[in-house]
């Protein structure tokens, strides 16, 4: 119910005929221009605060330009950039040039949405980056959807080699490293090709030619520790898209005779180029997607596969609902909550109703209520036994069983946003509550309300709007139901989940610590973590665990009930969590749980959950002393 942010969407295109191929079978020089906005609309939904695009030419004489980006923040960045590429190409058109000589108008695109995880804002840290040389082969547009857990490993390696990164931060230090590593394969290609007696743009050409962008991954790929997909386009036209070797991060691909296409999710290259599920190929774990100047295509294995980690999460909330498998995925997570939400209710169907809240929680409801409707099939297969068994099988008797249903109704609308940052105080708690509209008549006084949720991690929006206003609707109980297991872990990977204090989980945890009298344990944990806070990441391990270990998932759910029912809520209000056993049925190809279960799959993972601990300890103390 509360927003939570996804680090970054991606979108690749290669052109591999003649921009006049395009011109003659789709009308338009602009094909790959117009398709990389359809891509980047469709992705929306993983970034809102800022996106970029960046476009290179191939084969443009000395004096030309050949390498262009456009960045913009904002929720309509996407719109302002393709806006800015058009009138810059309707600029140089009226200035009498060619529309294949306009600036955008070339074959290798790039598209990137991001939302910040790192809580840095501002035009530089927008993708894609760029590195300048005057030599084509030396220049680079660099994107990605990633966080890296080991930042300051990579900065001292790169200031060791005497680089002087002029920023601290995984993008800036990606591209000072990857930069590096285009100067040695310049230089190594440099050498061998003076050796053969090339030189001017003969040289300048061989380069171009022969560079392999393989031999730079491999080279500094293994130094990096997190989830990742960093996407690349050298300035001779090299293009590339390299995946974390655990496949944390997403990423789907399309090749034919015209295109080849990389972009973080399936559906979103489905629609664009009305494609089958089948032919949008997963770019795997460790693997790079490469295109050469050329346009011959390749799958490189740059790094060595890890156990699979693909993230529960995307599946969950992040990607588009429209993926057949995640569809299927979402109705499942959803059915495996019915015997829980069953208990809860003490098997009262008949006075219950069923409802979400958000949409994307609609396709985890459409299972819940699926699995209802199985169960009260067999209840009406017992009760019309009955019947016959007493002689009661009379035609109103039998009608009043099979008129029997599950209730569903929409029993709440966010319609508005409403602007609460303008109100303080008091007068903003006020409008928060009123977020969400209800529908009013839509259950019966004393009836029990289940509301399904995808996921509850801060528990802010249930606690201010939520709870309050399905209190007017008088129900005897309510049930908000989350299909995905108790968030207890920060992410480190590219998700908006970092602070310790954040998740209503952790809180309830260090509540119920302290009502029984094992502070003790907090500090105890505290230590731990500090001991480790100096070796290696290899040697760290995950004491935060040790918080949730005193209770079960019950006593957790409970406490959290209780920590997000305001005052004044006359109903009963209990919370329902998947389980991490039926998350891993519902969605056994992507066993990433780290949120749940604190078992990270990098060791920079462990690192990050403990100091993330340990400053919520110190700034805890801090406001308390």
């Amino acid at each position: 119910m509360e927003l939570i942010k996804h680090e970054c969407g991606i979108a690749m295109i290669r052109l591999l005929k003649p921009l006049a191929y395009y011109k003659e079978k789709y009308g338009s020089e602009l094909y790959g221009l117009d398709k990389l906005y359809l891509l980047m609309e469709k992705e929306h939904n993983r970034g809102q605060e800022a996106a970029g695009i960046g476009c290179v030419k191939l084969d443009t004489p000395p004096g030309q330009e050949y390498l262009y980006r456009e960045r913009a923040q904002g929720s309509d960045a996407i719109s302002t950039i393709f806006a800015e590429a058009h009138r810059q190409i309707a600029e140089a058109i009226s200035e009498g040039d060619s529309i294949e000589a306009a600036p955008f108008v070339g074959e290798v695109y790039m598209g990137h949405l991001r939302y910040s995880t790192t809580g840095r804002s501002g035009i530089k840290y927008v993708h894609p980056f760029m590195r300048r040389n005057n030599w084509c082969s030396r220049n680079m547009l660099l994107c990605g959807n990633f966080n890296l857990t080991n930042v300051d490993e990579i900065f001292n390696s790169i200031t060791a080699t005497g680089q002087h990164p002029r920023l601290y931060g995984d993008t800036f230090l990606l591209l000072e490293q990857l930069g590096h590593g285009l100067d040695r394969e310049n230089e190594r290609l440099f050498a061998r090709h003076s050796a053969d007696g090339l030189k001017g743009l003969e040289l300048a050409e061989a380069i171009a030619r022969d560079l392999n962008v393989s031999n730079m991954l491999r080279r500094y790929a293994p130094t990096w520790d997190g989830g990742y997909v960093i996407c690349g386009i050298v300035g001779n036209g090299d293009m590339w898209a390299l995946r974390d070797p655990n496949g944390i991060r997403p990423a789907f691909f399309y090749k034919d005779e015209e295109i080849v296409v990389v972009a973080s999710e399936r559906p979103v290259i489905q629609t664009a180029f009305n494609l089958t599920s089948a032919q949008v190929k997963e770019l795997a774990p460790g693997e790079a997607i490469i295109v050469d100047r050329d346009g011959s295509v390749r799958t490189d294995r740059i790094l060595p596969e890890g156990h699979n980690a693909r993230c529960s999460f995307e599946r969950i909330y992040f990607s588009r609902g429209s993926d057949e498998d995640i569809y299927r995925e979402r109705k499942a997570l959803g059915a495996y909550l019915v015997n829980p939400v069953l208990n809860a209710i003490g098997h009262d169907i008949e006075r219950s109703v069923f409802s979400f809240i958000p949409n994307t929680a609609e396709v985890a409801f459409y299972g819940l209520v699926e699995g209802a409707e199985d169960y009260l099939i067999q209840r009406k297969i017992a009760d019309i036994r009955n019947l016959a068994l007493t002689n009661n099988l009379s035609d109103d008797n039998i009608e009043k069983v099979l008129r029997r249903r599950v209730r569903r109704e929409k029993v709440a609308i966010k319609d508005i946003k409403l602007r609460t940052f303008i109100a303080e105080g008091s007068t903003r708690n006020d409008l928060a509550t009123h977020v969400y509209d209800i529908t009013y008549g839509s259950i019966r006084p004393g009836d029990n309300l289940i509301v399904i949720d995808d996921s509850i991690v801060r528990g802010t929006t249930l606690r201010q709007s939520i709870i309050r206003i399905l209190n007017r609707l008088n129900p005897r109980k309510m049930v908000i139901v989350s299909s995905s297991p108790q968030v207890r872990y920060p992410d480190c990977y590219g998700i908006d989940m970092s602070r310790m204090g954040e998740f209503i989980a952790f809180r309830a945890a260090m509540a119920l610590l302290e009502e029984r009298g094992m502070r003790y344990i907090i500090d105890w944990v505290y230590q731990l973590c500090k001991e480790q806070d100096s070796l290696p990441k290899e040697q760290i391990v995950n004491h935060v665990k040790k918080i949730y270990e005193p209770f079960t998932d019950e006593e957790v759910a409970a406490k959290i009930a209780q920590l997000l029912t305001p005052e004044g809520v006359t109903a009963e209000v209990q919370i329902v969590y998947q389980s991490v056993k039926n998350l891993h049925k519902a969605i056994p190809d992507h066993p990433g749980d780290w949120y749940f279960t604190g078992n990270y799959p990098t060791p920079g993972g462990n690192r990050l959950v403990n100091r993330a601990f340990i400053n919520y300890y110190e700034g805890r103390a801090s406001a308390r002393d």
